[in-house]
Parts: structure tokens; sequence; C-alpha cells
């Protein structure tokens, strides 16, 4: 999985904002040219974030 910075997560930063100590990430699929009439969603990214997702919570629950 490849990581990097971009400029997105509006609710991230609303939420830094009342929590200034806590550690916050923002993760989705790739979405290219948004908020114009030629939005689109990559689905194999979308798939990648969905099985993420998915074992993240399952992972979680063993806790």
């Amino acid at each position: 999985m490849k990581v990097e910075v971009i400029h997105a997560g509006l609710e991230c930063g609303a939420i830094s904002q009342k929590y200034p100590n806590m550690d916050i990430i923002s993760i989705g699929p790739n979405i290219k040219e948004v908020h114009t009439p030629n939005e689109y969603l990559d689905i194999s990214s979308t798939e990648k974030i969905y099985n993420y997702l998915k074992k993240l919570i399952n992972n979680l629950l063993k806790y």
C-alpha cells in the first residue's frame, strides 16, 4: 500500500481543532477530478480500502 500526503480531509481538520492531542488519519479510495462533472471513483482502490477496513474492524473486535 502506498502512503501519500494530499490536500484533503476537511473533517479531520475540524475534529483536530476540537481534539488537538488526538492522532488522526484519513483513508479512502482514489477519486479523480473531484467536484467536477468528470468526477470518477477508482473501483479497484475502493475494493482495497473496503477489504482493509474489514480486516481492521475484525482485528479491533478481537480486543
